[in-house]
C-alpha cells in the first residue's frame, strides 16, 4: 500500500472511501465524557498527511462522530468568540430559534444530517468556553512543558525535513493537549505527524523527525501513566 490507500487501511480498514474511521466507531459505540468538546478530536502537526480528513471521516455514520480538527496554537476553533454587542443570551436565544426552524425540517424529511446540524451548532456553543480552556498551557509546569519539549527549538533552524521548524514544537504541543484532552473525558485523540516519506534522504530525515517526535511522545506516556491515566487509556 503507498501513501494514501494504506493510511485508510489503518485508519478506516478498507483502502478505500466512504467507511468510517476508527475514531468515529469508538465514539458511536462508546459516547464521549465530556459534552463541551468533541468526541474525537484531530491534532495536526506540520502538513499534516496526504489522506486529510478522509482519515478521520465518519462514512456512512452520521456526521456527529467524524474527527474534528484542532487548530494549533491559542486559537483551536475560529470564531470561538461571539462578535462585540453579541451577549450570550443573544447568542443563546438565535440558537433556539435555528433549532426550533431545524427541528421542522427534520420532521419533514426525516434527514440524520439534520440532527447532526443541530448537534454541531450547540457544540459550538459550549466549545465557546471548553476549548480556549483546553489550549491555554499557562498553568501547565515548566517542567512538564519542559519533558514535553512545547518550547524546545529546532535544532536545524527549520531548513532541514518536511515542514521544518513550524512541525517541531507544533507536534509536542500537540502531545501535551492530548493528555489534557484525555484528563477532560474525550473518547478518542487522533495524534497526526508528518512527514515520514523520506525516500532518498532517510539519513537526515529519519534523525530529525525521531527528534521531534521520541521526546512528546515519552512525555505523554509517562505523563498519563503518572497522572492514573493509563489506566483506562489505550495509546496505539
Amino acid at each position: 500500500f503507498n501513501h494514501h490507500p494504506g493510511q485508510l487501511m489503518m485508519q478506516c480498514g478498507e483502502p478505500h472511501f466512504g467507511l468510517p474511521s476508527m475514531g468515529s466507531w469508538i465514539t458511536y459505540g462508546l459516547g464521549s465524557e465530556n459534552n463541551n468538546l468533541p468526541g474525537y478530536v484531530v491534532l495536526l502537526a506540520g502538513r499534516g498527511s496526504s489522506g486529510g480528513a478522509t482519515l478521520y471521516q465518519s462514512g456512512y455514520l452520521p456526521s456527529t462522530f467524524a474527527g474534528v480538527r484542532l487548530r494549533n496554537g491559542d486559537e483551536p476553533v475560529l470564531n470561538l468568540r461571539s462578535p462585540e454587542g453579541i451577549s450570550p443570551e443573544v447568542q443563546r436565544r438565535g440558537l433556539d430559534a435555528l433549532g426550533k426552524l431545524n427541528g421542522m425540517a427534520h420532521a419533514k424529511v426525516r434527514d440524520p444530517e439534520i440532527e447532526s446540524r443541530i448537534a454541531a451548532y450547540e457544540l459550538a456553543f459550549r466549545m465557546q468556553t471548553a476549548a480556549p480552556e483546553l489550549a491555554d498551557l499557562s498553568g501547565e509546569s515548566k517542567k512538564t512543558l519542559e519533558a514535553y519539549g512545547v518550547d524546545r527549538s529546532d535544532p536545524s533552524g527549520g531548513g532541514r525535513g518536511k515542514g521544518g521548524s513550524r512541525t517541531w514544537g507544533t507536534f509536542a504541543r500537540n502531545c501535551l493537549l492530548a493528555r489534557r484532552l484525555a484528563e477532560r473525558g474525550v473518547r478518542f485523540v487522533n495524534l497526526i505527524h508528518a512527514s515520514w516519506d523520506h525516500h532518498s534522504n532517510l539519513d537526515k530525515e529519519l534523525e530529525f523527525n525521531a527528534g521531534m517526535s521520541d521526546q512528546p511522545v515519552a512525555a505523554l506516556i509517562a505523563d498519563l501513566k503518572e497522572r492514573g491515566l493509563l489506566d483506562d487509556t489505550l495509546v496505539v
